[in-house]
């Protein structure tokens, strides 16, 4: 059940992304090491992923490395590709000890990953191709305007003009829903080059809390706030309660 209260079974978002900042600095303010604020912060995110099925969201897309990221130090990536090993397997066997039929996907070009974890995210992907309902997206060596500048190529590459209906079909989202809630973490207020082309009409929500503490209970105060939004589409506000008189 959800800690707060204000959450209702109505107007639920059905895709969820979650930009999960603050990593490093929750480790800093503690004279931690970041890889540290990293390992909790992957706690954090399997705790999370669980709770927000458990509350009716549909899909959940995780910002874990964008390429950017790729630039830090060695030693930082070197940690977080052990992790990521680490904390898959894990996560992989808790799914297959409660059956869930969840699908997962890795979004970006993971190509620029170490063999090894192409492999597993590979082998992931296929063995949960058949699921359909529920999805985990991660984010890996993703950019949004990479994402599009690929897509582009690809459309040029076939020769096609292309519709905004076919052109998503090109992104790696392509079978995902477009969000309708995007969640950043850890102060900052900005989309970092995440889902650019799919957060056209996606509610925005900042957290001050860093990721590792981003706890249930806040997770839940943003899906309140969303639930008090009037999404609009570019419509009026006549348009929209029209709309939902005629589709009650």
């Amino acid at each position: 059940m959800p800690e707060n209260k204000l959450i209702t079974g109505e107007n639920l978002p059905n895709h969820v992304a979650i930009i999960m900042d603050g990593n490093g600095r929750w480790a800093k303010q503690r004279l931690l090491p970041r890889l540290a604020g990293h390992k909790k912060g992957a706690e954090r995110m399997i705790g999370l992923v669980r709770h927000a099925f458990e509350l009716g969201v549909k899909h959940i897309t995780l910002y874990a490395l964008s390429t950017e990221n790729l630039k830090r130090p060695k030693e930082e990536i070197d940690g977080l590709f052990e992790l990521f090993r680490n904390y898959y397997n894990e996560y992989r066997d808790k799914v297959r000890e409660r059956e869930e039929k969840i699908r997962f996907r890795a979004l970006g070009d993971i190509s620029l990953l170490p063999e090894d974890i192409q492999n597993i995210l590979r082998e992931a992907e296929e063995k949960t191709a058949g699921f359909i309902g529920r999805s985990v997206n991660v984010a890996v060596c993703y950019g949004g305007r990479d994402e599009i500048v690929r897509a582009v190529n690809e459309a040029v590459k076939r020769g096609e003009r292309v519709t905004e209906e076919s052109f998503s079909r090109l992104l790696y989202t392509a079978e995902v829903p477009d969000p309708d809630l995007i969640i950043r973490t850890g102060q900052e207020k900005r989309l970092s080059n995440f889902l650019l082309y799919q957060a056209a009409y996606a509610e925005l929500y900042f957290s001050s809390k860093m990721f590792p503490e981003f706890t249930n209970r806040e997770f839940d105060k943003a899906i309140a706030d969303y639930q008090t939004r009037t999404r609009r589409f570019g419509k009026t506000d006549e348009q929209v309660v029209e709309k939902s008189y005629k589709n009650p």
